[in-house]
């Protein structure tokens, strides 16, 4: 087991300790340090004891290293730059667009960098190399893009063929119906692209860290998982601002400053993804358990103590 999965393992099964660990983790002064770096902090990490030692280098290693291959992840994938990037991605997609084009475009510059994300942080312990298996995932990426980015151009349509000019149901379509579409599609970008760990399994580990096989139920369980955190990610991101500028447009100031409303909208949607990103993050640990009971039937002799471990992604 790599030791970044032996220190989540160790650090990371109480949510307040994955807060804790994942606020230390996003600082984007991380992003400054050069690949050598990085594999050098990597290799420095022995067992959970020793890396206690090296702060430093673990949360380099943590926030840079992929969990199974122990590879460098990509500079614009890795978890302290989800914010830089996807926060004006975020605040665009939420923009309330004249026409089409501009709601088409930056819904496709957020489902593009969404599924990247999603792919380069995905578990890919008991994934085949080969042609056919990439040029699957290929096809798969550039679909989901698509159609994330036609349905979450969807409000904008209607209001524009419909011709909707009344202005409740303007708002309906530009600040409650993305609401839950933002977080349906977030749900759906994770579950399709890192589809491949439900239908071929990921690989699960005893308690000592030793790998004994690989199983679907454990790939279904961490994209479930990841899915639904990156669903609560979005969803609140989209509907606390609304909240926020409902309750401060019935105050005496906004009524008589009602051009700060849409300022306040597009800097809360940033403030409050910065907030939701860690949260979402340590909804589930990083190394989960699989109960023996819910694991195929080669695998549960291997479950000595009731359950296994696996690498849930990100």
């Amino acid at each position: 087991m790599d030791p970044n999965l032996f220190y989540w393992r160790s650090h990371g099964q109480s949510f307040a300790s994955r807060l804790q660990i994942w606020v230390n983790l996003l600082n984007p002064i991380s992003l400054l340090c050069s690949d050598a770096e990085i594999q050098k902090a990597h290799a420095s990490l022995g067992s959970g004891e020793k890396s206690k030692k090296d702060s430093s280098a673990l949360n380099l290693s943590l926030s840079s290293v992929h969990g199974d291959s122990g590879a460098v992840l990509p500079l614009v994938f890795r978890p302290p730059a989800f914010l830089p990037i996807s926060a004006p991605l975020v605040v665009a997609s939420f923009l309330p667009h004249n026409n089409i084009k501009p709601a088409l475009f930056w819904q496709f510059l957020l489902q593009s960098y969404s599924a990247g994300f999603n792919y380069a942080n995905r578990n890919y312990s008991s994934e085949k190399q080969d042609k056919q298996t990439r040029l699957k995932q290929l096809l798969l990426i550039a679909g989901t893009v698509s159609y994330a980015t036609c349905a979450g151009t969807l409000p904008q349509v209607l209001i524009n063929r419909l011709g909707i000019r009344n202005a409740p149901v303007q708002t309906f379509f530009r600040s409650i119906l993305p609401i839950p579409l933002s977080a349906a599609l977030a749900f759906f970008s994770v579950f399709t692209i890192r589809s491949e760990e439900s239908e071929t399994g990921i690989q699960v580990f005893d308690s000592n860290g030793n790998p004994v096989g690989v199983s679907k139920a454990a790939g279904k369980k961490a994209v479930k998982e990841t899915a639904l955190s990156r669903a609560a990610l979005f969803g609140i991101t989209g509907a606390a601002p609304n909240l926020l500028v409902l309750l401060l447009q019935s105050t005496r100031f906004f009524k008589r400053n009602s051009l700060l409303v849409a300022p306040l909208r597009h800097i809360s949607v940033a403030f409050i993804l910065g907030l939701m990103i860690p949260v979402s993050f340590s909804l589930f640990p990083q190394l989960g358990t699989i109960k023996k009971k819910t694991l195929e039937e080669a695998l549960q002799a291997a479950a000595v103590d009731g359950h296994l471990f696996y690498h849930r992604g990100l």
